[in-house]
């Protein structure tokens, strides 16, 4: 008889210290199922485990969206799953959740979670999609949405992989994209961009105080030398902040990379496009008093929501909007310090007919 075949033994990644500092030798936390105890033990440290992602204001959403078994609903960005698992709750048994996302590569892992825990297709639909063709699926939908949930940005799991060039934090291909098999990397957009452009781009998309500055440190950087990853953008925008007098203190430093690198995501991804057509559709494809919430995390998605929300309350599209938004609770703060900057507004269908 033939030996059995056997996979060769896969040791587990090696690092110096007692605690991993890459993301790729961080085994336990790319395992939660086997790693369980050690999660929650991460979690507790008020981190977000390597790989995952701690969705944001979930109660505060139910309590909004009120999911009622047999309604149908719509999950924006579907994500790592947290809230698209708790709608799926309320739904159930008799209702839907279509839920998309345009990241091809975090897309199917999260499909393949949720439907080991038992969310078929009969409960979960699921497509690879921007948000914004959210009319595109009334059909399947029987005519409209019960709720719609948006959770916008970002991802965790996006943000701490190297790969995918989401961080100043660690070097990776600055890339930005996310769906990795669609457009260009925001490597290519610094080649061609003009520094002009550049900076309209850091004080329009992320506010950046410094635009001009950092605008010009790097295009003077890609001058030199092609700005190819994280870490040379990073150096770049470092260079041009590091002539301001006086001295920066870190913390500015710090949120001067992040709005980089946040200002370039979003114009590579085309999100503020995305966001106003998908505001645009958003009350035809509710049904007449259907909710929706929508959660942002800087002030140029949220600028947007709250006008397009007033904007429609004024018409009569809506019989009610936020005044003001929900934060994330102090404790919630705590434990979970990305979600600090979170805002959350809500507005209900009016029950006239849609147009």
């Amino acid at each position: 008889m033939p030996e059995e075949a056997h996979s060769p033994h896969k040791r587990r990644p090696r690092y110096s210290g007692t605690h991993p500092r890459r993301f790729d030798q961080r085994y336990k936390e790319l395992d939660p199922d086997k790693y369980a105890g050690q999660i929650e033990h991460i979690i507790a440290k008020g981190l977000t485990p390597a790989g995952t992602h701690r969705p944001v204001c979930v109660e505060e959403i139910l309590a909004i969206l009120a999911p009622k078994p047999g309604e149908t609903a719509f999950d924006a960005t579907l994500g790592y799953g947290g809230h698209a698992r708790r709608l799926l709750k309320g739904l159930l048994p008799g209702g839907r959740l279509f839920a998309v996302d345009v990241d091809s590569a975090e897309l199917p892992r999260t499909e393949a979670r949720l439907r080991a825990e038992g969310f078929g297709p009969d409960a979960l639909v699921i497509r690879r999609m921007n948000y914004a063709g959210i009319l595109g699926l009334l059909g399947e939908a029987g005519g409209g949405f019960d709720c719609v949930l948006a959770d916008l940005g970002v991802s965790s799991m996006q943000l701490d992989d190297p790969a995918r060039g989401f961080t100043y934090k660690a070097e990776g291909p600055l890339d930005l994209r996310l769906n990795p098999e669609r457009g260009a990397p925001a490597a290519e957009l610094l080649k061609t961009v003009t520094r002009q452009k550049l900076e309209a781009i850091l004080a329009e998309n992320a506010d950046e105080p410094y635009a001009a500055i950092i605008a010009g440190a790097v295009k003077a950087a890609q001058n030199t030398k092609p700005i190819k990853t994280t870490t040379d953008l990073a150096a770049a925008v470092r260079s041009g902040l590091a002539g301001i007098s006086p001295k920066l203190p870190a913390e500015d430093v710090k949120a001067s990379l992040q709005r980089s690198f946040m200002a370039l995501r979003i114009e590579v991804n085309g999100e503020f496009s995305a966001l106003d057509r998908f505001l645009e559709a958003l009350p035809w494809a509710l049904k007449p008093g259907g909710r929706a919430a929508i959660l942002t995390f800087h002030s140029g998605e949220d600028r947007r929501v709250k006008k397009a929300f007033f904007k429609g309350e004024a018409e009569g599209i809506y019989s009610a909007v936020s005044l003001t938004p929900a934060r994330p609770s102090p404790a919630e703060r705590r434990s979970n310090p990305r979600s600090s900057c979170a805002k959350l507004r809500w507005a209900v269908r009016s029950e006239r007919p849609a147009a």
